[in-house]
């Protein structure tokens, strides 16, 4: 136990919600502490982006507590208690777990796969159970609302100190229940600055292909927390030596082999300029980092297209388009909001060669034209010799127009959310007659 004059942590430090959470399961006579990452960041001066909470009461106990509180999760049942846009999570103190037998009711056992992986682990346990079911050592911290103290119990505090990542546990039983933890313990990394224990790094090439159990819905969530939070090409570096982010895009193994060709320094550039913008404040969506991530398999099979049916490009593009999205979606599932967009994008690239005159003024009006004429300049700035003149000259083109005849141009990630008229599926009423008269 690290009591409260040892260590830096505030209630100054720890969002209103997050209190209101614990302090009413504290009084309501509940065992109630903050858990895990927030208090991991605590310690190291970051300001954490989500508060968990980790309880003795059951879901449905938090549930009655808490007229704000919903239940969610058939893997691990967790309350989420929501106050506006924030959501505080709630977890029941995990147990060790046993294979559920037929005359035992199911919800209070786990079930694993062939594999070893957990399909279902709702056992309750005490917090020693609970924080030797957690991943990592510098994640098996928990803050006492009771006493304002830190129990640590592998020793978290130490490897912080010491910057080094550990599991516990054994790391290979570990990764089996649950591959994802591979992809965890490379954004822990590189987002704390620390590095893989030998036990934790060595067992990750032999188990990598264990990703392709995870549901794609799920990987889709994981992706952006890779990606989407300012250590996107560190993430990918990282990722690609541990032959972690072949699983993820399985159509890109072969554009990882050589990094100096064009295909590789592409997908570099792309997150070099995914971290710029998030470090300048500014926003960024999924659909153009997919748009840039599946864009060679898309000219790959545009040409095999064009070559073997003898398509026109237009046609090639909307076809390949439809294979190459189908095909990563088995791997990660990602939602049309964001495979549109991005086809729009692929789309514009063929149109920035076709526009002329009126066209011209038409595309820079276009939502997606920002997005689109983004991600041209990112193919002039990679692009192999054969294409660089083409492309700069296309690039230079668009930037003189937008110059020339300067109109909103934002980035469809930019734009603020239009507001709904009217009644959903009802007409705009017509202004009366005398409105409409000359005054």
């Amino acid at each position: 136990m690290i009591t409260r004059d040892q260590h830096p942590i505030s209630r100054k430090d720890i969002a209103e919600p997050a209190l209101k959470v614990l302090y009413r399961l504290h009084n309501a006579g509940y065992e109630a502490y903050l858990v895990g990452g927030c208090v991991r960041d605590l310690l190291l001066g970051i300001q954490p982006k989500d508060f968990d909470v980790a309880t003795n009461a059951k879901p449905e106990q938090v549930q009655k507590l808490f007229r704000n509180c919903r239940l969610v999760g058939r893997r691990f049942r967790l309350a989420h208690i929501m106050f506006g846009r924030e959501i505080i999570e709630v977890a029941t103190f995990r147990g060790h777990h046993t294979e559920s037998k037929e005359s035992e009711p199911a919800q209070k056992h786990s079930k694993q796969d062939q594999e070893g992986m957990l399909l279902r682990d709702n056992v309750y346990g005490s917090i020693d159970e609970d924080a030797q079911r957690r991943d990592f050592t510098v994640n098996a911290l928990y803050y006492n609302i009771a006493d304002f103290a830190i129990y640590d119990f592998a020793n978290g505090v130490a490897d912080i100190e010491q910057g080094v990542l550990r599991m516990i546990g054994d790391t290979e039983t570990r990764y089996r229940e649950d591959p994802v933890r591979m992809l965890r313990a490379i954004r822990f990394a590189t987002k704390l600055s620390m590095r893989l224990d030998s036990t934790v790094a060595e067992p990750i090439h032999e188990h990598a292909q264990l990703l392709q159990n995870i549901p794609p819905a799920r990987l889709f969530e994981e992706s952006l927390k890779l990606f989407t939070a300012g250590k996107a090409l560190a993430n990918f570096e990282m990722l690609s030596d541990y032959n972690l982010f072949q699983q993820l895009f399985p159509q890109l193994k072969n554009y990882l082999k050589a990094p100096s060709e064009a295909p590789y320094q592409f997908l570099r550039q792309t997150f070099t300029d995914t971290d710029t913008r998030l470090a300048k404040g500014l926003s960024i969506t999924p659909a153009y980092l997919f748009a840039a991530l599946l864009w060679w398999p898309l000219q790959a099979r545009m040409e095999e297209l064009m070559f073997e049916s003898g398509l026109p490009p237009v046609d090639a593009m909307n076809i390949a388009a439809a294979d190459v999205i189908g095909r990563q979606m088995q791997s990660i599932a990602v939602p049309k909001r964001f495979t549109i967009p991005a086809r729009e994008i692929w789309q514009f690239q063929q149109r920035f060669e076709r526009a002329k005159g009126k066209r011209v003024k038409t595309l820079l009006g276009h939502p997606r034209f920002r997005a689109a004429y983004d991600f041209l300049l990112l193919r002039s700035a990679t692009a192999t010799p054969l294409e660089q003149k083409k492309l700069s000259e296309l690039a230079q083109f668009w930037t003189k127009q937008q110059e020339h005849a300067p109109v909103a141009t934002a980035r469809e990630d930019e734009r603020p959310a239009a507001k709904r008229r009217g009644r959903r599926g009802g007409r705009r009423r017509k202004k009366p007659d005398a409105a409409n008269k000359p005054s």
